[in-house]
């Protein structure tokens, strides 16, 4: 740092005795192309200091650019002919009627980019030309003259305009390039790694030998932008460096702007990173010092929290307050998109989302069939029934009919399940999805029938299963078909960790069963759902043996006795936290519909909420729990 500190003075002095015209060396004054300029090393000091300051030490712009700009009229003239033409042949013009250097060849190629781009001209056609062959061969015979910010500059138009990366010239300026990369300051690295990754060029030394300068300098990043600009576009290319990114982040929270906050939490959904403490910190200051967020924010932001399932209970009350306005101008796009984040996040909203019905019931028209599924998919999510629930089932009926063949088969399963959640699932859906050439196709799509182990197959066969039972259970009226005895057997859950809950209230029960023979374990049901424990209690609530007994809801009884008369089957149900609406006591509609189903198949349901039963520290007080909860159900099913 002393050396380079040393050299940048050294410089600065200097200029001010080479600031006349007369003083500016021959070499510049030259036509290019006469005077060739080798890359070798220098026979004296003073030279070399001389020779190679423009490549070797300028940051930016260096004191000779300074120098040519201000003490050269010629130089300057061409420079404001080249930044004002407003077309190729202009430009061309001037290889015709000036003697150019390699700085000059070097801006005009920028500046035949940039016109390329705004005007959308063909780039085969100015490849072609003789006169660019010219500039980029006066470009090329002093490439090691060219200024630092001029030399990126032209890298990057050579590769916009689709120079041949195999060409000599192009060659010689990505190798210029390499060399001097020790050089650049580190905003000239990060705009040079944020053009090669927007352009994706994956494949490149130059490219990971940036990353590696940027990965080792990281202590000099400054300025929001910048890190703003490497999180979004760089930091998936360098995990190392996008964790050196995050901690700048963090650093710089208090600075973002809305803008930012929203393109550092994209990022970090599109790389999957969790990064907890920074999403925290961008959280609260969004929070403390934002009052006023636009739709495109408030859409981004919860759709990154949904990604990354990161639950922050004020700003998505924030989120779903400020986006309550801007409902019915919403495309629908966004609203499925604000929608499906919200029930990712399992936060349910009520105005937001009798706003979102009541926009379904307006914009007909506009909702294709997908965006509607995408609605009815969040709201059995949720468990939400609109207010104008009757008019609402109307319209999707109305919508549907006729476009069930259009959906492709996991998108029509996923539809018919959420309308099993919702009990809005009429004969015609149900005898879609369950027809036999229907899960046969399924079947050999994902290979449900074949012991596929992976999460999509065994998430179809279930709702498939869990249909099946809607079927049975709760359409008194629906003839068939149904799914075949062999497709009913659900999969273990492969490697599925025991839970507290799940441990404690094993525990608890053996004193409310009082012999292991009075009840049954994780009891897999035919209807896709598990039961925690299960038994059978006579007409004074004692229990009784179970294994002499049909079970009508297992797929193979060890029993063929009927119940004796009076007893009931009782199913005890643990409701873990994962298993209700963020931050209430409201049962995610999946397991609403489990409840249902098993109370359906003449089970008297125990319910053993995760925040009532852990509550109590001692096993007896468990069982006491226990007990209590199975009177209180008998008790009340005598009443009714």
């Amino acid at each position: 740092m002393a050396a380079r500190l040393v050299r940048r003075c050294c410089w600065r002095h200097f200029g001010a005795f080479v600031a006349a015209p007369s003083a500016v060396p021959a070499s510049l004054l030259a036509p290019a192309g006469k005077v060739a300029m080798a890359r070798a090393l220098p026979q004296a000091p003073f030279a070399s200091f001389h020779a190679s300051s423009p490549s070797s030490w300028a940051d930016g712009f260096s004191v000779k650019e300074q120098v040519e700009d201000s003490g050269n009229p010629e130089h300057k003239v061409i420079r404001e002919l080249i930044e004002t033409a407003t077309s190729p042949q202009e430009l061309f013009q001037l290889t015709k009627h000036h003697a150019l250097n390699s700085n000059q060849a070097s801006l005009i190629i920028t500046q035949l980019s940039r016109l390329a781009a705004l005007k959308n001209l063909e780039t085969e056609s100015i490849l072609q030309d003789e006169c660019f062959q010219e500039v980029l061969s006066i470009m090329d015979s002093q490439i090691s003259q060219v200024w630092n910010n001029t030399l990126l500059n032209l890298l990057k138009s050579l590769y916009s305009l689709g120079v041949d990366s195999n060409r000599r010239e192009m060659q010689s300026v990505e190798q210029e390039v390499l060399w001097r990369l020790r050089r650049l300051t580190f905003r000239q690295l990060a705009s040079l790694a944020e053009f090669f990754a927007v352009k994706q060029v994956k494949e490149s030394r130059l490219l990971n030998e940036v990353i590696k300068k940027l990965e080792l300098r990281w202590t000099e990043l400054e300025g929001t932008r910048t890190v703003v600009a490497l999180m979004s576009k760089v930091g998936h290319i360098s995990p190392a460096l996008m964790d050196r990114l995050e901690d700048k982040a963090l650093e710089l929270a208090e600075q973002f702007s809305p803008d930012d906050i929203r393109k550092i939490s994209l990022a970090l959904a599109y790389q999957n990173r969790r990064c907890v403490p920074l999403l925290r910190a961008l959280s609260y200051h969004l929070m403390q010092k934002h009052s006023e967020l636009s739709l495109n924010v408030l859409l981004d932001l919860i759709f990154a929290y949904g990604k990354l399932n990161f639950h922050q209970p004020q700003v998505f009350q924030k989120i779903a307050t400020d986006l309550h306005p801007h409902v019915s101008m919403m495309t629908p796009v966004e609203v499925t998109r604000c929608i499906r984040s919200f029930a990712l996040l399992k936060w349910l909203n009520l105005p937001l989302f009798e706003a979102i019905a009541q926009y379904a019931l307006d914009n007909t028209k506009q909702l294709s069939v997908t965006h509607l599924c995408s609605i009815i998919l969040s709201f059995a999510r949720l468990n939400f029934q609109p207010s104008g629930i009757e008019d609402f089932f109307n319209m999707v009926h109305e919508l549907l009919q006729g476009q069930l063949d259009s959906l492709e088969p996991h998108l029509l399963t996923d539809l018919v399940w959420s309308l099993c959640v919702l009990q809005q699932a009429k004969a015609p859906y149900l005898q879609r999805v369950l027809a036999p050439d229907f899960h046969a196709q399924i079947r050999g799509e994902v290979g449900i029938s074949a012991g596929d182990q992976s999460f999509r197959a065994q998430n179809l066969r279930l709702r498939l299963i869990n249909i099946n039972a809607a079927a049975r259970l709760e359409s008194p009226s629906y003839q068939g078909p149904f799914l075949p005895v062999e497709m009913l057997s659900t999969m273990l859950p492969v490697g599925e960790k025991v839970t507290l809950l799940q441990s404690s209230l094993r525990e608890a029960l053996a004193g409310v069963l009082g012999r292991q023979d009075n009840g049954r374990f994780d009891v897999h049901t035919i209807y896709g759902w598990q039961i925690d424990a299960e038994m059978v209690v006579n007409s004074e609530n004692k229990p009784l043996p179970l294994k002499d007994f049909a079970a009508p809801h297992l797929l193979y009884s060890e029993g063929t006795k009927p119940l004796p008369p009076g007893a009931r089957r009782v199913a005890f149900l643990r409701w873990e936290f994962p298993n209700f609406s963020n931050r209430s006591k409201d049962l995610l509609g999946r397991y609403v519909m489990a409840r249902r189903h098993i109370q359906a198949a003449g089970f008297l349901v125990v319910d053993v909420p995760h925040y009532e039963f852990l509550e109590l520290k001692l096993e007896r007080q468990r069982t006491a729990y226990l007990k209590d909860k199975l009177n209180k159900v008998m008790a009340k099913e005598m009443a009714s």
